[in-house]
């Protein structure tokens, strides 16, 4: 019974400073190393919701769509594989998703959806060789969006004209930001306002 007691206390006077509580989940593949739980006061809030964009007219072919679930956002990556001080890029909420050139409207889940464009054709501008695999009205090859807080849905639009198009089902209209970093677009959305 001493035992108890003492193994109890123990922990308690453990948790109070700091050294013990709830366990931290490694991060996905790629995204980073662990991090303390956030709270929402930890988490930025103050990107907004309107379209964030870049003007730039050079051309580097897509090589990888890649996801990662953070404490206060969700992520997705688009690899360059080389850098692109010129890149474009034009993220923002629309209705609905229609398909470059098409117009086909592609059902994406999610109570928003964020639509992403950037100067990254999804195939080598010189020979016209695929360097990504997206097929049009299909889901991001190679994404899992299981345990997601945010992300609830990706979707292919086209590779046209030198930019591709990407389809974001999200749970809301929530913040979000993007922002090209070397040689990948990266864009977050906040898990809350």
């Amino acid at each position: 019974m001493r035992r108890r007691l003492t193994t109890a206390a123990t922990a308690l006077v453990l948790a109070g400073i700091g050294l013990t509580g709830p366990a931290v989940a490694a991060p996905a593949p790629g995204t980073g190393p662990a991090v303390r739980p956030a709270t929402t006061a930890d988490c930025p809030t103050g990107w907004g919701s309107t379209d964030k964009y870049a003007a730039g007219h050079e051309y580097r072919p897509l090589k990888n769509i890649r996801t990662g679930s953070h404490e206060c956002y969700d992520r997705i990556v688009f690899d360059l594989g080389s850098a692109a001080p010129g890149l474009g890029y034009r993220v923002g909420y629309v209705d609905e998703f229609h398909q470059d050139a098409s117009g086909d409207l592609i059902p994406v889940k999610g109570g928003a959806i964020l639509q992403v464009y950037l100067t990254a054709p999804s195939y080598d501008p010189n020979t016209g060789k695929p360097t990504y695999p997206g097929r049009g009205k299909q889901s991001l090859p190679g994404v899992d969006l299981t345990g997601y807080r945010t992300f609830q849905d990706t979707k292919f639009g086209a590779s046209f004209e030198g930019q591709t198009q990407v389809a974001v089902g999200v749970r809301a209209r929530l913040p979000f930001k993007a922002e090209q970093v070397g040689d990948k677009l990266v864009v977050d959305v906040a898990h809350s306002w």
